[in-house]
């Protein structure tokens, strides 16, 4: 078992930090294994060509390349996809705080969208920000970033996942 307390994320890559309630996270078990097994299960996330990237307690975040096969009509990454990768990003940093018998499915979310999804590369970032034993709030951020490396503020979601307990990790 592993746990984490902070009360603030970690700045990755430059990005903004973002200040938070002191949370503390218990993590069971070979939590990134599991979570990285799930991952590779997902085929939306290999459609789309997103990569688990990193894997905290509590945290994770997924990174995509842009792809012209994913965008709309101007030419921006879709709000679909944007929406479907941070509800990934949400999801697993849920996940990886779940007991090992458990999985993990969303319920709710509501999606920011900031700025057009305009970027060489993408950046999706899931924090889980109330921990529960059938209930888990998770937001979640979304960058891209330009051919300099320079990152912006695409979109930001809250999510609300289910505990699924002694189920394991669901088979369709």
């Amino acid at each position: 078992m592993i746990v984490l307390s902070h009360d603030k994320q970690a700045p990755i890559l430059g990005l903004p930090v973002r200040k938070a309630m002191s949370v503390k996270f218990e993590a069971f078990g070979d939590f990134e294994t599991r979570v990285r097994d799930s991952f590779q299960r997902q085929k939306i996330m290999t459609t789309i060509g997103a990569d688990l990237t990193r894997v905290n307690p509590g945290e994770v975040e997924i990174e995509m390349p842009f792809s012209p096969e994913l965008t709309q009509q101007h030419g921006f990454l879709h709000a679909g996809i944007i929406s479907t990768t941070l509800d990934s990003a949400c999801g697993y940093a849920a996940y990886s705080v779940m007991p090992e018998d458990s999985a993990v499915l969303t319920i709710e979310f509501k999606v920011n969208l900031l700025s057009p999804g305009k970027g060489e590369r993408f950046l999706f970032r899931g924090s889980v920000t109330k921990p529960g034993r059938t209930i888990m709030v998770a937001d979640g951020q979304a960058f891209a970033f330009d051919a300099e490396g320079n990152a912006r503020m695409i979109a930001t979601m809250t999510g609300t996942m289910m505990v699924i307990s002694g189920r394991g990790d669901l088979a369709g």
